[in-house]
């Protein structure tokens, strides 16, 4: 995967907006995270193509007493089935700057996994581009969680594997089992854990070594209100620091408030590309539409 080379491009200058999320009366921020001044491009994804096959496809058939007969004698020559193409991601192309926080929206089967993992560079395009510039962590990926081994072991080896050494794994050891709310877990093993405990394990782990570029698919979903409101500010702070948030969803409101742009896909294809706000207005009326 090639870098950008930040000297070829202007630096955009947007006008800041001065503006606090309001809170509900458990605490959680109900607004968008405040805006962050637009930097540099930190990825660019031009006119991106992934196709991948799927073996084992097989249209169903009613067999006959003849077909029966002929299949007890053809066991030897069975092979797995068809094979189908998908075409997953067709023709998308944006740029996303330091400081942008964007959600990727769109019904299951939109490509929205398939963008972000090729972003990532863990799945091969099949035509175009994408250019990365500075550190990506993929949530879920990046800190792979093995389920032998306890919280403990996992923040070490999670930690390290996002290139932090030893000493600073330690050093930020207290504030990753906090953020996760596992002081009492932390040192039973990984499969004793609820999926929404492995989550927000997951998160601390990869917002620890805060990346240039952070990507989380439905990670959030699990946590509860607490948690997303400290979701929330990890997420504010990485953009402080001129990074770039792509957040996957199925859920409207957490790319309203944790997004400031928003990227809906509908069969590989870009629908619209824009303010948080405005998308997600359009895209809850074709939802409403379509039910």
């Amino acid at each position: 995967m090639a870098a950008i080379d930040p000297e070829n491009f202007d630096e955009r200058d947007f006008d800041e907006v001065d503006h606090e999320p309001d809170e509900s009366e458990n605490g959680e921020p109900e607004g968008p995270l405040p805006a962050q001044r637009i930097g540099t491009p930190s990825v660019i994804v031009d006119d991106v193509h992934v196709k991948y096959r799927v073996f084992g496809v097989r249209k169903k058939s009613v067999a006959t007493d003849t077909g029966k007969v002929r299949a007890l004698f053809n066991r030897s020559r069975r092979h797995v089935g068809a094979i189908s193409e998908v075409h997953a991601v067709r023709g998308v192309s944006f740029v996303a700057h330091h400081g942008e926080s964007i959600g990727i929206v769109g019904m299951n089967g939109a490509g929205k996994s398939t963008l972000l993992r090729a972003v990532a560079g863990l799945m091969p395009v099949s035509s175009g581009d994408v250019y990365v510039s500075g550190s990506s962590a993929l949530l879920g990926v990046n800190a792979a969680l093995i389920k032998s081994l306890t919280g403990e072991r996992n923040i070490m080896i999670g930690g390290l594997a996002l290139g932090l050494t030893k000493a600073e794994v330690q050093e930020r050891y207290d504030e990753i089992v906090e953020f996760a709310g596992l002081q009492d877990f932390v040192h039973l093993p990984m499969k004793a854990y609820s999926s929404g405990m492995a989550a927000r394990l997951r998160f601390a782990i990869s917002t620890a070594a805060v990346p240039d570029i952070l990507m989380i698919d439905e990670a959030l979903a699990t946590g509860d209100a607490s948690f997303r409101a400290r979701s929330q500010k990890r997420i504010e702070q990485i953009r402080e620091r001129a990074g770039t948030v792509f957040l996957v969803s199925h859920s409207i409101r957490a790319v309203r408030n944790m997004c400031d742009r928003a990227i809906w896909l509908d069969q590989g294809k870009v629908v619209d590309d824009g303010p948080s706000d405005e998308v997600m207005d359009r895209y809850a009326a074709e939802l409403r539409r379509r039910r």
